[in-house]
């Protein structure tokens, strides 16, 4: 437990920093399950929406320090790969 002042601070800081990491992580994990889930169902359409808007939510993250940025380059490549098959594989 914390004996200080500024050490008290610090672990109320730090909790609400972890629940909000946690909290967008979470948020960009089902994200990207929506984006997998609409290329497997076929509907491209709603996959590219919801690429869209999960590449910003990975690129909101990874500047302000909740993912790094190559965890949100390489998901974005992958997401964009499958994508792009699932585009070639239905003409």
């Amino acid at each position: 437990m914390p004996n200080t002042q500024s050490a008290k601070k610090r672990l109320r800081q730090s909790l609400v920093r972890r629940a909000r990491n946690r909290a967008a992580k979470s948020i960009i994990k089902g994200q990207v399950r929506k984006v997998r889930d609409a290329i497997a169902e076929g509907n491209l359409e709603t996959a590219e929406a919801e690429f869209r808007l999960t590449a910003k939510k990975l690129d909101k993250s990874a500047a302000s320090g909740i993912v790094h940025d190559n965890l949100a380059a390489r998901v974005k490549s992958r997401l964009s790969a499958a994508l792009k098959a699932a585009k070639q594989k239905k003409k």
